[in-house]
């Protein structure tokens, strides 16, 4: 592995592996380990795995996944004590220096560390911790700091325009300290996607975040700048080769700014992740309620059973999915992404008491309260949804009928209706999402309606900011303008599909919006 290499801040992951962890599941029995009614399920099971996810548009690629064998021998990732990020300007005087004067503390690894885990109570609060811990630290690779630490530099705030909380913190983001005197910052926890600051400053965690994910990565790319390593990181990420002469975006060709301003286009709210591509980026998902809903992400790539699943999609999620051979393509296998590393030197993972603490965690996450009332106008919005049909796709009280419909031109393979529940109609909206990444399934699942006050970037791909928005006909013209995503390189752009209210009258569609918002 070339530890000079530079890659883009969400491709640090594969790199993230800490060479001191121990390298078994488990070392010795733990005595804060659940009692019978905690039960923690296997995570990586050989006969599970490989029907976990749903084939992938095109078979043939569809992700094969590593051996459990394989899995349980890579490096358990070591949880430490975090410390606050905040903005310039609001740290208190000599936070820094009193950060390099702190002991590393670990919190949780396998090595017999661990927090209070006799309740289910204290499994929640562990889950927490673990969600708000990073699993790669640094933006710029291997460079030392304060060069990487660019949230101390009010030019990053300026450029990117993250949000803080009110007292002036970066909650998406933690200073971690692994060696005294050298403060680092830890990135890409579930938090840095699933943390949302409101206009007030207060946090939502769970939610639908609003970090500017791929604006951050646009900065580091022209602060790294760094070609060759820019494309191989961008290939990384979104490699497909078996679907390459049908995509807009070729990272061998295309310059670092080309590659800058392809992320830097994606809105706060949406995130080009890992999997999916630049032009075709999913919104970011809403974890609270996520307990309900039998599919997960946008294109129901994952079914969810029980709560094994949830803690397989976050294993996945989280680089174990770096480890699957996509018609031969192997993400980890960097730089050639053919051939998996030895375990050792793999992405490392969570533990499956950590995944399953996570879990847990977000299956208790309860929405915060909703300011929107249920008035004399939202009663009547009551009668435009159900008069509409709206409810037959997102039926109450999930606001979601936990169907799958079909991306446009996508024809289920036989069979496939006795595995999926499928709706047999598409809705029109853009496709290329489902058909042409890592993701793409040929199915979009239906999203619920719960939640929506607190949400942004509505559409797969977050093009509409605003309910107003996505019920304004305008919309679907070739020359409007997006308030949400609009792919690089264009200067119209039509958000076609789910016309479903887009006829109403003025105040049909006030009453209905206002209807949504108490949901």
């Amino acid at each position: 592995m070339n530890r000079k290499l530079r890659v883009p801040m969400a491709a640090l992951v594969v790199f993230a592996a800490s060479a001191t962890v121990a390298r078994q599941r488990i070392s010795a029995p733990n005595p804060n380990s659940p009692g019978p009614s905690l039960t923690i399920p296997k995570l990586w099971d050989d006969a599970a795995m490989p029907r976990l996810e749903l084939p992938l548009a095109n078979p043939a690629a569809s992700p094969k996944q590593a051996s459990g064998d394989y899995y349980y021998r890579t490096p358990v990732r070591t949880i430490y004590k975090q410390y606050p990020v905040y903005a310039p300007g609001h740290k208190p005087p000599g936070y820094l220096d009193w950060l390099k004067q702190q002991e590393p503390q670990i919190v949780w690894d396998d090595r017999g560390h661990a927090p209070p885990l006799k309740t289910e109570a204290d499994w929640i609060r562990a889950g927490e911790i673990a969600f708000d811990s990073p699993i790669a630290y640094g933006f710029t690779g291997y460079d030392e700091e304060p060069k990487s630490l660019y949230v101390r530099d009010p030019e990053w705030y300026k450029r990117t325009g993250s949000p803080v909380t009110a007292n002036g913190v970066l909650p998406f983001y933690s200073y971690v300290i692994r060696q005294k005197g050298k403060v680092e910052i830890g990135v890409l926890a579930c938090a840095t996607c699933h943390t949302r600051i409101m206009p007030e400053g207060s946090v939502i965690k769970g939610a639908q975040g609003n970090f500017p994910f791929d604006r951050a990565a646009a900065y580091e790319h022209r602060s790294v700048n760094k070609l060759e390593d820019a494309r191989l990181g961008e290939q990384f990420l979104y490699g497909a080769p078996w679907l390459e002469p049908t995509l807009p975006i070729h990272f061998s060709a295309m310059s670092l700014e080309a590659i800058a301003a392809a992320h830097e286009v994606v809105p706060p709210g949406v995130v080009a992740r890992h999997n999916s591509n630049p032009f075709y980026p999913p919104h970011v998902p809403d974890l609270i309620g996520v307990k309900d809903r039998r599919y997960l992400d946008a294109t129901g790539l994952q079914l969810q059973r029980s709560i094994v699943d949830l803690m397989r999609y976050a294993a996945l999620n989280q680089g174990a999915d770096y480890l699957a051979s996509y018609d031969g393509f192997i993400p980890a296998g960097f730089p050639k992404f053919k051939k998996l590393p030895q375990p050792d030197e793999a992405p490392d993972r969570y533990s499956d008491e950590q995944l399953y603490a996570v879990a847990l965690y977000v299956y208790s996450l309860k929405p915060p309260r909703n300011p929107y009332k249920f008035d004399v106008l939202a009663q009547r919005g009551k009668k435009v949804f159900e008069v509409e049909g709206c409810a037959g796709c997102h039926t109450p009280p999930l606001y979601t009928n936990n169907k799958l419909t079909l991306a446009q031109g996508f024809a289920p393979p036989a069979g496939a209706e006795q595995k999926y529940d499928i709706l047999n109609i598409s809705v029109g909206t853009d496709p290329n999402l489902a058909l042409k990444t890592r993701r793409g399934t040929g199915y979009y699942k239906v999203p619920s309606l719960k939640g929506v006050w607190y949400r942004s970037m509505f559409g797969h791909s977050g093009w509409c900011a605003t309910l107003e928005d996505w019920f304004d006909p305008r919309r679907t013209r070739d020359d409007y303008v997006p308030t949400g995503f609009r792919p690089y390189g264009t200067k119209g752009y039509a958000v076609k599909g789910h016309a479903f209210g887009l006829d109403l009258s003025a105040e049909d569609k006030k009453a209905l919006i206002a209807y949504l918002k108490t949901l």
